[in-house]
């Protein structure tokens, strides 16, 4: 029950989570003076719909998307309003209103969720595994806060342990350190991973670096941790995108709505408290919310990025040889695109039911 539960809490906010971005472009789209024909949230037939002016409000059956349809979003229909008759820097702030409206969520809900943490983990190193033989003030010491790993910014203690595991430990490790307050450079430091006993009392490859330090927060430091969570979270974002295209992660990973759903509700479900498993729901949504932001400002065609890029190209076409991409063409592109997208997630939707059952 418990479980069915969370299911369908994960269903209302994946709602929110739609509802919220269209909403950015529905509202900017308003504001600067383009026609929307249509606000609704979910796909297929619609449950309950009403027109107030010249918009049609529509809740629809299947919460798996949502849409704001604008006059002349694919062709010049005539429409002064029409979406392809406003100037490219229109076009591009209604376009990346949806997604700055994703990632707004997602930082709302990370601060929301700080502001109830009083104490974390800092990434200070508090002692070494025994056998650890890069000791010393030409190597590391106890006291030393971690603050760039091969290249990445270390802003919270988590970001230590992901980009350390990240690294093959064998080629060495780019670190910088700060000791007292003086910043360090330890360019292809000679670490290897080493057999370390951890918490739950089994082994692990590790470094031999303990950080057992903590801080507490003051209310202007909680928002500051949640702000950058939520900024931490667009970098695993393009992270896991980078671990796809180089085959790092199997396309088999790909998880789509019916996927997060699973995990997501079975993460809440874990939790003997009600709250505790709402709390952890709400924080994985964040990430989620922030990985929608991203994904939709990726330049593939039918994503709000895809369009960017047309607005952009279109431009520069017009800049050079006064000539512009013929609006039925672009619509051509983002309607092929957007039925390999379908496919690509009905294939993802079969493969997670089956990830489910099996």
């Amino acid at each position: 029950m418990a479980r069915f539960l969370y299911v369908l809490l994960v269903i209302v906010l994946f709602g929110v989570l739609i509802a919220i971005h269209e909403f950015g472009h529905f509202i900017t789209a308003k504001l600067l003076g383009v026609k929307v024909n249509e606000f609704a949230i979910g796909m297929g037939p619609a449950l309950w719909s009403k027109r107030k002016g010249e918009t049609l409000y529509a809740l629809r059956a299947f919460p798996v998307g949502g849409y704001c349809a604008m006059e002349g979003e694919d062709e010049d229909t005539g429409d002064p309003r029409a979406f392809s008759r406003q100037k490219g820097w229109k076009k591009i702030i209604i376009l990346c209103a949806g997604s700055f409206m994703n990632f707004l969520l997602g930082l709302v809900i990370a601060v929301g969720l700080s502001l109830g943490t009083t104490e974390v983990r800092v990434p200070v190193i508090t002692s070494f595994m025994d056998g650890f033989t890069l000791e010393g003030e030409s190597g590391l010491m106890v006291g030393d806060r971690i603050v760039r790993v091969d290249g990445h910014g270390v802003w919270l203690y988590a970001d230590a342990l992901v980009y350390l595991d990240r690294n093959d430990g064998v080629s060495g490790v780019d670190l910088v350190v700060e000791r007292d307050g003086k910043r360090i450079v330890l360019d292809d430091f000679p670490m290897t991973r080493s057999i370390e006993v951890v918490e739950n009392g089994g082994t692990a490859k590790k470094f031999g670096l303990s950080f057992t330090q903590t801080e507490r927060l003051s209310l202007a430091g909680r928002v500051k941790y949640g702000f950058l969570q939520s900024v931490d979270f667009v970098r695993i974002v393009w992270m896991s995108l980078g671990d796809l295209v180089t085959g790092k992660v199997p396309v088999s990973e790909l998880s789509g709505v019916i996927g997060v759903v699973d995990v997501v509700s079975e993460e809440g479900a874990k939790y003997q408290s009600a709250l505790t498993g709402v709390l952890s729901v709400l924080s994985m949504m964040a990430l989620i919310a922030v990985n929608l932001a991203v994904m939709n400002l990726l330049p593939i065609p039918a994503l709000d990025g895809g369009r960017i890029f047309f607005v952009v190209l279109n431009g520069l076409l017009y800049a050079v040889v006064r000539r512009r991409i013929p609006e039925r063409y672009e619509g051509y592109v983002h309607a092929g695109a957007f039925v390999v997208l379908l496919a690509l997630m009905a294939v993802v939707a079969f493969h997670d039911v089956w990830k489910i059952f099996a």
